[in-house]
């Protein structure tokens, strides 16, 4: 049976506080956002469920993932804290640019934390990394399908405001914060829709859903398209992504 997710979005970085320090490096957290996971440690309802926890490679978010999930991760020592690459950001920013593998074994030497997917080149934001619209897609499609398959009941995962909109298909409310719907340390819930094959799309649960939104309607399908192409115009005219790269138009003499 394909797990439960609990989708989880960073808790505040360096960046987050002015657009200034999108400039900075693979941020940190602020001693706020270390606060907001002492406070989502107590507010999350499902810690006792989580068989397994999954971050992005960035700082940010794996400690995100350390500091919320402390007490569990204490309880089981054998638990550690999954990187993975493809869950990293969207953007090519140096906020948004992991570091290299060398300096993250340094930063959590002795920390709970598995690298053992972090590869060389995940930070290089080129093809299958690029901040392309169908690269996002691609990686995000390719996250489901590795989480689909592991053998856990309630997976916990740590990422990305702008990632989290193509992770999830879903663009409502897209441009509530800066390049997000999602605020900091906010969670949803979701399943695997059994019927969506190699896309292993995933549905909100009906708890997560009534819990943010109440009654409110869900956008169709047309209207999710539309949102998503608004959003990434607006995100290529800030910086945040680049527009899908066209191919050059073939020769006349190669033309049929």
């Amino acid at each position: 049976m394909s797990p439960t997710i609990h989708l989880i979005r960073h808790a505040q970085g360096h960046h987050n506080l002015s657009l200034a320090n999108l400039t900075l490096p693979d941020p940190l957290l602020t001693p706020l956002g270390v606060s907001q996971c002492r406070d989502l440690a107590f507010t999350f309802p499902y810690t006792d469920r989580i068989d397994l926890i999954v971050a992005s490679p960035l700082k940010r978010t794996i400690y995100t993932a350390l500091y919320t999930f402390q007490s569990l991760l204490e309880k089981n020592p054998h638990m550690r804290v999954i990187a993975l690459p493809e869950i990293q950001e969207t953007s090519d920013l140096p906020c948004d640019t992991g570091s290299d593998i060398e300096e993250l074994r340094r930063e959590f030497k002795g920390r709970p934390v598995d690298l053992s997917l972090v590869t060389e080149g995940w930070n290089s934001k080129k093809g299958r990394w690029a901040p392309e619209a169908d690269a996002i897609i691609e990686r995000g499609r390719e996250a489901r399908v590795w989480l689909r398959e592991r053998k856990a009941s309630n997976v916990a995962v740590v990422t990305h405001g702008g990632f989290l909109h193509y992770f999830t298909e879903d663009w409502s409310g897209c441009e509530k914060f800066v390049g997000t719907g999602w605020a900091n340390t906010e969670f949803r819930s979701y399943t695997f829709d059994p019927a969506s094959g190699d896309d292993a799309s995933i549905v909100e649960t009906t708890e997560s859903s009534a819990r943010r939104r109440g009654t409110e309607k869900p956008l169709s399908k047309e209207e999710q398209r539309n949102l998503r192409e608004t959003a990434e115009n607006g995100w290529a005219a800030a910086g945040y992504q680049k527009k899908k790269t066209e191919p050059a138009p073939l020769p006349i003499s190669a033309k049929v």
